[in-house]
């Protein structure tokens, strides 16, 4: 049984991509970011995100998986305790997580949004 679909080949290295502006959530100096949609259906979607380093703060109004293959970031929801997400490292945030990241080196990480 064979099944294809949206494939990514590479995705820690690729140079092909799009140029997506600065961050909204950048609660410091400008953060840019870049990436590539690999599949896209309503409000869900997946791919590379790619931001340079600096402080940020997000509140989710999705779900978001994220899997982090380049560089590094401290999350900390708000009223909580600090988590430090390097290359290999997966997470996934909840509809409603509020919190900040703190961005360390340029972070690379494959999400799906949901």
């Amino acid at each position: 049984m064979s099944v294809s679909g949206p494939y990514l080949s590479q995705a820690a290295g690729m140079p092909e991509l799009e140029d997506w502006g600065p961050l909204e959530e950048a609660t410091g100096p400008e953060m840019q970011t870049s990436g590539y949609t690999l599949w896209e259906e309503g409000d869900a979607s997946s791919g590379v995100w790619v931001c340079t380093p600096g402080p940020s703060h997000w509140k989710l109004e999705t779900h978001e998986f994220v899997h982090v293959i380049g560089g590094s970031m401290t999350v900390t929801p708000d009223g909580g305790d600090p988590v430090t997400l390097k290359p290999g490292d997966t997470m996934m945030f909840p509809r409603g997580w509020a919190g900040a990241w703190d961005i360390h080196e340029t972070l690379r990480k494959l999400y799906v949004i949901f």
